[in-house]
């Protein structure tokens, strides 16, 4: 008769869901701004390079005493500064591994409390580590730097000076954790690090991983350190969970997944000390950037090889097509319109599987450089580089006994 005769109220919870829907929304942020991340260090790597290259042309036409040779090293450690800096944008990107490697991360974490106590006097460590800690694989370079840069957040939370606490501990993650944090369920390595700073409140906690994002004055930071930080884990398949309350610190958990001893393929990565030696023979020089293949051929002419300057890859493979018999050594872009260098790559290996390639590029040994590398391509350099730099690599790409 239209009237109800009770009521039956249905509540579904729903948290695990929002939860997870905020976690994909700041992954795909995080995702984008990587990617722009990635591009504006390659962009910027490019700049670095013909600064580079032209400060190391005019340092061989010094003499050691002339006054120029001062001004000019200022500029080369501008140089090398502005390329950490990319480095660190490169880190967020996840496009910055290079040697990876077993490692105990009770071991870089004594280097590194070690390293920080002695340079911060008013910063003491008190660390708890896990006996028999599982291993991690890891770039050591990197996590070093995500550890130091997770200390310098600590201790500038942390103004009259004070405590920080780093723990380490062998864990299993499992869902709905690892879900939750993008990661696969699993042994992980957890290293927690908790100051008795100022805390955090849930706006500021939001945004700590965007890069160039900073609660300090301007000149105390670029506001990158956590941003790579966030990068590098996530590159090495891990994440970072952070706790923190206004007026009572805050604690960053890494988390970095477990695995045993392994051996690592060497890459003709670093260059002999001493001298620079010079060369002869014809070098194919391949880069869409027109200021690299200018001050890329006045350097390699310095070392004493005659050089062909090709600006895009369709260029270079017609220019070997015509000079194969006289081009001793092709050093390549990895990133070019129309055509990329892992393209022009496999093309000129068909043309002749002989062939020895130096690769070029902004971006750092991983992905796409390290594929390179893995299909035969005889050796990576990263812009910018000196002209020792150069040297060596060539030297020993040179040196190599021809395959076949």
């Amino acid at each position: 008769q239209g009237k109800p005769a009770g009521m039956l109220v249905m509540l579904r919870d729903i948290s695990e869901r929002k939860n997870l829907e905020a976690q994909i929304q700041q992954a795909q942020k995080m995702e984008s701004i990587g990617t722009l991340a990635g591009g504006i260090a390659h962009n910027f790597n490019n700049l670095l390079m013909a600064i580079q290259g032209n400060v190391s042309l005019l340092r061989m036409d010094k003499d050691r005493e002339d006054p120029d040779n001062k001004r000019l090293k200022n500029i080369e450690k501008c140089v090398k500064d502005g390329s950490n800096l990319a480095q660190q944008l490169l880190g967020f990107a996840r496009a910055g591994k290079y040697e990876v490697r077993a490692a105990d991360l009770n071991v870089l974490i004594q280097k590194t409390t070690e390293m920080f106590e002695s340079a911060r006097k008013e910063i003491r460590f008190q660390v708890d580590y896990e006996k028999d800690v599982w291993n991690v694989k890891v770039d050591q370079g990197q996590i070093e730097q995500v550890l130091l840069n997770m200390y310098v957040n600590g201790w500038q939370a942390m103004p009259e000076g004070g405590a920080l606490f780093v723990e380490t501990r062998n864990i299993q993650l499992k869902n709905p954790f690892a879900q939750r944090h993008g990661v696969l369920p699993g042994k992980y390595v957890q290293v927690s690090i908790t100051d008795t700073g100022t805390g955090m409140d849930r706006a500021t906690m939001e945004r700590i991983f965007d890069p160039f994002f900073t609660t300090k004055e301007v000149g105390q930071g670029t506001g990158l350190g956590l941003a790579s930080a966030y990068g590098i884990i996530k590159n090495h398949k891990g994440c970072i969970d952070v706790h923190s309350v206004q007026g009572e610190g805050s604690t960053f958990t890494l988390y970095l997944p477990a695995t045993g001893p392994i051996e690592t393929a060497e890459h003709p990565l670093l260059g002999a000390t001493g001298g620079m030696p010079t060369g002869t023979g014809t070098i194919l020089l391949v880069d869409d950037e027109e200021m690299v293949t200018e001050v890329g051929r006045d350097m390699l002419q310095h070392l004493g090889y005659d050089v062909l300057a090709a600006g895009s890859g369709k260029e270079a493979l017609e220019m070997y097509t015509d000079h194969q018999d006289a081009v001793n050594l092709v050093i390549l872009d990895m990133v070019m319109p129309d055509m990329s260098g892992s393209t022009t790559y496999d093309r000129l290996k068909a043309m002749d599987p002989t062939i020895k390639v130096l690769l070029s590029t902004g971006y750092s040994l991983d992905g796409p450089a390290e594929e390179i590398l893995e299909r035969g391509c005889n050796g990576f350099i990263q812009k910018p580089f000196d002209m020792q730099e150069l040297s060596n690599r060539i030297q020993e790409v040179m040196s190599e006994p021809l395959e076949g």
